[in-house]
């Protein structure tokens, strides 16, 4: 049916969502790969079919609430911060900063022990990079390694290291995750993370203390051989973390940080200022996907607005919803769904979170329990995903040789994160 009035919900208004959904879903199950679809691509499939849609209305109306929804501020800030997080991550990689954490880390951890040594350094190499995959990349190399010295191990390892990389990716003030949550329910990053940090870290303790005592692992004597560090390639890091709690705009400590180590890192001789700006350059680079890809998602929204789709799905869900629990069990079921479908828990977000921000406005919930659970809820189903990046990353670096299923077997702290959001949303509030 033609929509005449945009303030008149449609089921077909969420035609484009749907589009590109199935394109990306369908082609990745034929391929059996999920990373095969180029996901912009999809994208804009889905918004060339928008466009199309709707002959009643002009095409200049349609590409003007496209124009809208891609140029909406909190898009431009987040496409801003996600350029400066990238930028910071590869001159902070570039400078030595990464290798210098997973020494520091590895060097206090005593052999018996190593396997949860390399879940807590995960989780802090995550927590300072903003990125599960990144981390993946930096530690699966050494849980390789530590296979080679202690064979029957890899399985576990490389669970440790998977399941530490989404402790930060959920957490991380740089993290594209926590970016797109905060700015999409519109809340400071500071008391996410206040609300958040109760979720993640009893299964974060929980995860360790599994790995450490009960895995009746042989003692590895000398495992690894783990090269030195210099803590003052760590300092960015930790300075980004403090600076991040104590209120700081987003902004500013995202360009302090990004000062702080290209000083350090033209002091130890890391490198030249020149290249430190290559380095700059190339972080922002990486972003540009991603960036782009909200401003695709921005545009899809306004268009899914102009033909009442958002309209049609509050006022279905909402019929579902007699609560704020409810709401929230929504919220989690929306996101979970997303992402087991497209297998991207930054995207996930970006799609789902205006609408769960229309669902927690409406049913009185507070935006930094939203944009927990919308943060939460996607790394608990990204991390424990056969098909996803983090899970492929693992198996990337151990040349294919062991199953995805062998790895998800031994990966807790995904799974008890799922756990510690669903009493988190079930718990009375104050």
């Amino acid at each position: 049916m033609i929509q005449k009035n945009n303030s008149t919900s449609s089921v077909w208004g969420l035609l484009p969502l749907f589009i590109f959904i199935i394109t990306y879903l369908v082609t990745s199950i034929v391929l059996q790969d999920f990373y095969k679809m180029p996901i912009l691509v999809a994208f804009l499939f889905a918004v060339l079919i928008g466009l199309l849609m709707f002959p009643s209305k002009t095409f200049h109306d349609k590409i003007e609430e496209f124009a809208k929804g891609a140029g909406d501020s909190g898009i431009m800030l987040m496409i801003l911060i996600f350029l400066l997080a990238g930028a910071f991550a590869e001159l902070g990689k570039a400078m030595g900063a990464v290798q210098a954490t997973v020494n520091f880390g590895l060097s206090y951890t005593s052999p018996e022990f190593l396997i949860a040594g390399l879940f807590v350094t995960a989780c802090f190499i995550s927590l300072s990079l903003g990125t599960s995959v990144g981390t993946v990349v930096a530690l699966a190399p050494i849980a390789v390694g530590f296979n080679e010295s202690v064979p029957g191990t890899l399985a576990f390892s490389l669970a440790a290291v998977v399941g530490g990389s989404m402790f930060g990716d959920n957490l991380s003030m740089i993290s594209d995750t926590t970016i797109a949550a905060t700015r999409t329910q519109g809340v400071d990053m500071r008391d996410k993370f206040k609300v958040n940090i109760k979720i993640a870290i009893i299964p974060a303790i929980i995860t360790v203390l599994i790995y450490a005592f009960t895995l009746n692992l042989p003692n590895s004597g000398s495992a690894t051989t783990v090269g030195e560090y210099s803590f003052i390639k760590i300092f960015p890091y930790l300075f980004i973390l403090v600076a991040s709690l104590t209120g700081l705009h987003v902004i500013w400590v995202l360009v302090s940080g990004i000062i702080i180590t290209l000083v350090i890192g033209v002091v130890t001789d890391s490198y030249t200022f020149w290249e430190s700006l290559q380095a700059m350059n190339r972080g922002m680079t990486g972003m540009f996907e991603l960036s782009i890809t909200c401003l695709a998602i921005g545009g899809m929204v306004g268009l899914i607005k102009l033909y009442g789709g958002i309209d049609y799905l509050l006022s279905h869900v909402t019929r579902l919803i007699k609560s704020a629990k409810g709401a929230e069990l929504g919220i989690a079921a929306l996101t979970a769904s997303v992402n087991a479908a497209i297998a991207n828990n930054t995207i996930t977000i970006l799609i789902v979170g205006p609408l769960a921000k229309n669902i927690a406005d409406q049913n009185k919930v507070d935006p930094k329990r939203s944009a927990s659970i919308l943060d939460t809820i996607s790394c608990f189903v990204q991390g424990f995903l056969p098909y996803g990046a983090q899970v492929l990353a693992a198996m990337a670096a151990a040349s294919m040789a062991i199953s995805p299923f062998d790895i998800l077997k031994h990966l807790y702290y995904p799974y008890l994160l799922g756990l510690a959001t669903l009493i988190f949303i079930l718990m009375k509030r104050k």
